[in-house]
């Protein structure tokens, strides 16, 4: 299975369309906590979904069950200083959570989008790494 990731801070709208249509991306999982703000420009809730299917012709899902909580957000944010126990924080929270029994299906030739631009700091890359490690067999790409 191939899962990809994504982020859309620092980059404009072609860049950021272009990437998921050219790895042939079949759905957006947004695993962001608030996907509504001013702030998110083009990827702003139900833009997104609009662009998405009508740039790409793929559907956008939110999963909040992959998305932090308001104080795990801040630490992860915020405290890069700390950011390996903040990580710490965010994969005992989705063990808890037990994401990996989510429908399998749902993640194959899926990206996780999130607003950081680079993957090392952003939980999206600890949801795909928390996934291959449940299911193995699962390849990640970051856009």
């Amino acid at each position: 299975m191939k899962l990809f990731t994504i982020g859309f801070t620092k980059s404009s709208a072609a860049h950021f369309f272009d990437r998921l249509r050219k790895a042939r991306v079949k759905r957006l999982i947004d695993v962001r906590l608030h996907n509504s703000s001013q702030l998110a420009g083009f990827a702003k809730a139900a833009d997104l979904a609009y662009f998405a299917r009508e740039i790409c012709g793929i559907e956008t899902e939110h999963h909040l069950e992959l998305a932090p909580t308001d104080a795990v957000f801040e630490g992860l944010r915020k405290d890069r200083k700390h950011w390996e126990e903040n990580a710490a924080k965010f994969r005992a929270l989705i063990a808890r959570r037990k994401i990996e029994k989510l429908e399998r299906k749902l993640f194959d030739g899926a990206c996780l989008l999130c607003s950081e631009d680079q993957p090392h700091h952003c939980h999206r890359r600890l949801v795909a790494e928390y996934l291959r490690e449940k299911w193995g067999g699962v390849e990640i790409e970051h856009l």
